[in-house]
């Protein structure tokens, strides 16, 4: 029996020739993802237990994120304590207010994730990474605390899920509605521990950053990691960016590599999707749904707050006005230098919007734009759990940057596609 590539990457990891679903391994880190949230408590852990080390500074990434600018004195003490631990370990890729941007844009933006390898980061949504055939996933503080000291973490190595992407994207129909589409069919606890595969010709028509939404949203299954196959368009994306070391090590899953599940998508017959409260799985296509009105739309996150979605949304926007609170958020400050220079920036401001600075904060409810009781919000983020953007009492609806956009100027859900 053969192995899938998420197999290959954690035998690599262990100096193992070849490992099995199931199976417990400790596993060597490549690199380790530190934000403002999981990280301080990490901090704290080590220096009780009089651990004073990182294993290696040049293996580990640092940027405040969800609440930067700080929003009020316990972010800013966060930030402090993030700020004075990144200094004196002398860590060189530490992104500070100014360079700071949303963890899981600024990573592969700046050439810190490399095919073959094993990521991590003290926050769910790492599972992003694996756009790049790389193994990725999310851990807590206390495990963050002991990658950092050690550099060494134990995985029970993911079962893994295959998913074929068949067809091809019609119009208005983008990564965001496949991957709203493959939670809808499997739940929120689908691909509980598992590893989800994607392959096939409407993913590798895809960009990096289209790849890295659906993989962003793996945790939202339940999966331990979303992981797409290396290939040309890769290739491309990394050349010239990557710090640091510049080879890597590229694994494909066997022909005869074992499968729990497998599920083949039509894309070309997906319908732009907006994912109802309060569970990303409950997906409908947009014609089932359109009219609700909603007071608020929200273009940015680590799902979708690339250059690539906010040209899709300003390419809605232009010339139009929002009926509706509308907030656009750069994921990264190049991002967001890009989109004023390419005139996308005054396209916001001319149709009404906010144009923020990059920060996590309304994804998690913590600033930038709370909901009040009984509002609602179409938005490009991940989650639209109980509470997740603000009041429990509001509602979070997620979509596409198109159909956010479309939603904006409608002031109600509405078919992106009657605007492109």
């Amino acid at each position: 029996m053969g192995m899938t590539i998420t197999e290959k990457i954690m035998a690599r990891a262990a100096g193992r020739t070849s490992v099995k679903a199931g199976e417990l391994v400790n596993a060597n880190v490549d690199m380790i993802m530190c934000h403002d949230v999981t990280t301080p408590p990490a901090i704290s852990m080590l220096r009780e237990h009089g651990v004073d080390n990182v294993f290696d500074p040049e293996k580990i990434v640092v940027t405040p994120d969800h609440f930067q600018p700080a929003k009020d004195i316990k972010s800013a003490e966060l930030h402090k304590r993030l700020d004075s631990w990144a200094k004196e370990k002398n860590l060189p890729y530490y992104y500070k207010l100014g360079r700071a941007g949303v963890c899981h844009a600024l990573l592969p933006e700046q050439g810190h994730i490399r095919p073959g390898e094993v990521i991590v980061g003290g926050d769910s949504h790492t599972c992003t990474y694996g756009a790049f055939a790389a193994f990725s996933t999310g851990i807590g503080s206390t495990d963050l605390a002991a990658a950092i000291a050690t550099g060494v973490l134990w995985f029970k190595v993911p079962a893994s899920m295959k998913f074929v992407l068949n067809g091809s994207l019609g119009k208005g129909v983008y990564s965001k509605d496949v991957i709203l589409e493959v939670i809808r069919r499997i739940g929120t606890d689908g691909a509980l521990y598992r590893a989800m595969e994607f392959v096939g010709p409407a993913l590798k028509e895809m960009t990096m950053e289209a790849r890295m939404t659906i993989t962003n949203m793996a945790i939202e299954a339940g999966g331990k990691n979303g992981i797409v196959g290396f290939d040309q368009t890769t290739k491309a994306y990394l050349s010239g960016r990557l710090k640091g070391k510049t080879d890597y090590t590229v694994f494909e899953s066997d022909a005869n590599a074992p499968y729990v599940h497998e599920d083949t998508i039509d894309c070309s017959k997906l319908e732009p999707m907006v994912a109802f409260p309060h569970l990303p799985s409950n997906g409908k296509a947009v014609g089932e749904c359109k009219g609700l009105a909603m007071d608020q739309a929200y273009i940015g996150s680590c799902t979708n707050g690339r250059i690539e979605d906010l040209r899709i949304a300003a390419s809605i926007l232009k010339g139009r006005q929002v009926k509706i609170r509308t907030i656009v958020v750069p994921a990264t400050p190049v991002i967001w230098k890009q989109a004023v220079d390419e005139g996308l920036a005054e396209i916001f401001y001319d149709a009404g919007c906010v144009f923020s600075a990059p920060t996590c904060g309304a994804c998690l409810g913590g600033f930038m734009g709370i909901l009040a009781a009984g509002e609602k919000c179409i938005s490009t983020t991940n989650r639209n759990f109980v509470g997740r953007m603000g009041s429990p009492k509001s509602e979070v609806y997620l979509a596409s940057p198109a159909t956010a956009a479309a939603a904006a100027v409608e002031g109600k859900l509405a078919d992106c596609r009657n605007y492109l």
